[in-house]
């Protein structure tokens, strides 16, 4: 049900078309801040072609050796304050020019000057003092009062060019999205992912396994976009809504994709959870922004998963004076979906498992014209979602995919595909070259059962204890004529589980009062089992009293299956008992109920004490049994009782194979850990 399958060479060839040539691709435009990069670089390489050389900081008490000593061609006096001093080019060579007078390395030696600097302030006195120095070595100096206007407002340009630059960079991160305080000031922009242009998600209804009549009807959604005219000539419109229902995992989000593979139309896809933020009104900002973008590229569709996080009905938040933010965001969206302004072309489709808690505005016909609802595979479906996900794995060619269809009951597509991989994986532990038979049963009882434990602590005691109570389970589930067909029995550890029992139910819609009976009868043989052999009980019963506990008030309260309390059902299929502090019935029904279903469950102990009384023997064996195999599976018992007299159905078995090997059924574990 997955899309491991590969794609048809017609969808391919689709695709290919839709791509644009490697040559037919735009060039990419120039980047107009790469001006500013040159102008800069410009500047400094002009500042660098004037520099002629570094000059040395110098003492004022220094100089006049070096002025005694001959060596001072020229002074510059700049500003009344600063004195460059320029070397005789035959002194640079000898001591102390030749240690002091420093080279730049980029501009090379300093051989042409000025040589040192140093400042004599704004004393009259320094500087009289200096010039009569001067002339009286005959040396040559001027005076310089350079103008630095030109200078300071090149200083200025490049520091506020600078600042804009960094301004802009900074303005582009947080308006672009990418890396922390992203989309700060794009906050209310919709997040949609956006398929269009030839970008596909490669995902055809032809890799959708199953799932026949859901596909039926959004693939005339599809056919719709592509040729409208078949329709619109006979009057009919656009569905403008379609919400996919359905348990986790039964292939919702694969439906989404396949229409965004099939459809040539822009294609936007987010979640629920992409409306919701801390700050307000930013919901309903997006989802105008969102509906906008797709009336722009009308005709489109808006795909939102997991709808029920904006979507559930107002005035029903879990929590006591919550914000309204989730409730002005779905007030936007109902405007935007059916308002007084149409949105002509745009199809929203959105998905959940959770359509009992959405807002009845949203569903009415004009939003969502249609709900499709897709429910878990039956066992065609899941041979034809196995064949999907077991093309790519190399398999023993004795592998029986129908055989292995029938042992999964109850599994939706994830499942399956799961447990296909560990199936492989655990082929792969092994060192064996293919995938065969035993590997998928061993992935199956990976999946529901947990990892096996064959080195937890067990005392004996425990471990017959636990022995008892599973054969206590077989025991009854065997004896009882409607309860589900036995596979296997277990005492090794898996999970938080100490032992388990493994059947094989059918595929039912519907349930008798005798049924239920006997699968709470079956349930309560372990514990039952415990009381006979051993006089006391233990906890290990912990998740079989909760099943029939579960179950036993279904029947009374939900299914009206109880003579006392009637045919009265007191299921509210519209979610909102779930946000009531009452119940819908009084305190003397509710009482009632609690000793009817105390009653009914208190029958079936004692009938599978019964039971269990009228055959120890064979429980005795069987447990015996159990404890040195610690696996036996349907032939032992046949062996023990003789062969079960009542009628199976034909989906318990396997097409002439026996069923030997742990099946996906419902588990009856002795959780002894969870206590």
């Amino acid at each position: 049900m997955w899309p491991d399958r590969p794609k048809p060479s017609n969808v391919e060839n689709k695709n290919d078309k839709n791509e644009p040539k490697r040559s037919e691709r735009p060039k990419r435009s120039f980047n107009f801040y790469w001006i500013y990069g040159i102008i800069i670089l410009v500047i400094l390489s002009i500042q660098l072609f004037q520099y002629n050389g570094s000059t040395t900081p110098l003492n004022v008490a220094d100089f006049w050796p070096m002025l005694d000593a001959g060596d001072v061609e020229k002074v510059e006096i700049v500003n009344d304050q600063v004195v460059k001093v320029t070397i005789k080019q035959d002194a640079l060579g000898k001591e102390p020019h030749k240690s002091k007078v420093t080279s730049s390395p980029i501009a090379g030696p300093n051989l042409v000057g000025p040589h040192y600097v140093f400042n004599i302030g704004n004393s009259n006195k320094q500087k009289d003092k200096l010039v009569e120095e001067l002339d009286k070595h005959g040396v040559h100096y001027s005076y310089t009062y350079p103008d630095n206007w030109g200078r300071e407002i090149l200083n200025w340009v490049l520091f506020f060019g600078a600042m804009i630059l960094i301004w802009v960079f900074v303005m582009r991160r947080l308006g672009g999205g990418g890396g922390p305080g992203g989309q700060i000031f794009n906050i209310g922009k919709s997040r949609a992912q956006v398929f269009e242009g030839g970008k596909s998600t490669n995902v055809t209804f032809n890799d959708v396994a199953g799932l026949a009549e859901a596909k039926e009807e959004l693939q005339e959604i599809v056919d719709f976009l592509k040729t409208p005219k078949k329709y619109t000539d006979l009057g009919a419109k656009i569905p403008k809504g379609a919400l996919l229902v359905g348990p986790p995992g039964t292939g919702k989000t694969l439906l989404a994709k396949a229409i965004a593979g099939e459809a040539n139309v822009p294609f936007f896809s987010l979640s629920g959870s992409d409306f919701v933020e801390m700050f307000v009104g930013v919901g309903a900002s997006r989802v105008r922004d969102l509906f906008k973008q797709a009336k722009e590229k009308a005709p489109s569709i808006i795909f939102i998963d997991e709808i029920d996080a904006i979507g559930r009905a107002r005035g029903r938040s879990v929590s006591m004076g919550a914000n309204d933010e989730r409730e002005n965001t779905l007030n936007q969206l109902l405007t935007e979906m059916d308002g007084f302004g149409t949105n002509s072309g745009v199809i929203l489709i959105g998905a959940t498992n959770r359509a009992d808690v959405l807002d009845r505005a949203l569903m009415r016909a004009g939003r969502f014209d249609r709900q499709i609802f897709v429910d878990m595979p039956d066992l065609n479906e899941r041979e034809q979602i196995l064949r999907v996900h077991l093309k790519p794995l190399k398999m023993d060619i004795n592998v029986d995919v129908d055989f292995l269809a029938r042992q999964t009951p109850g599994f939706s597509g994830a499942d399956l595909a799961n447990i296909c991989n560990e199936a492989a994986l655990i082929a792969a532990r092994k060192q064996k070259h293919q995938v065969d038979k035993q590997d998928f049963l061993d992935a199956v009882d990976r999946v529901i059962g947990g990892l096996e434990k064959k080195n937890k602590i067990i005392t004996a005691d425990e471990k017959k204890a636990i022995a008892y109570h599973e054969a206590g389970h077989a025991t009854v589930s065997w004896l009882v004529e409607h309860a589900s067909p036995l596979v296997k029995v277990t005492i090794v550890p898996r999970g938080r589980s100490l032992g388990a029992a493994w059947y094989l139910p059918e595929e039912r819609h519907l349930t008798t009062t005798e049924q239920m009976l006997d699968e709470i009868c079956a349930a309560l043989g372990g514990r039952a089992a415990e009381d006979v052999m051993y006089g006391k009980i233990s906890t290990g019963a912990l998740s079989d009293l909760e099943k029939v506990t579960k179950q036993a008030y279904a029947m009374v309260s939900m299914y009206g299956l109880n003579d006392k309390v009637g045919n009265v059902s007191y299921y509210d299929s519209s979610g909102q008992s779930e946000y009531t502090f009452g119940k819908p019935y009084s305190e003397r029904t509710a009482q009632t109920i609690d000793e009817e279903v105390s009653k009914l469950i208190e029958t079936q102990y004692q009938r599978a004490k019964r039971i269990l009384t009228e055959n120890k023997d064979k429980l005795t064996a069987l447990a015996k049994q159990l404890l040195i195999k610690e696996v036996i599976f349907k032939e032992d018992l046949e062996k023990i009782f003789g062969e079960r007299t009542f009628k199976i159905s034909p989906q318990a078995t396997s097409n002439g194979q026996k069923a030997e090997v742990p099946s996906p059924a419902p588990v009856e574990p002795s959780t002894e850990e969870q206590a």
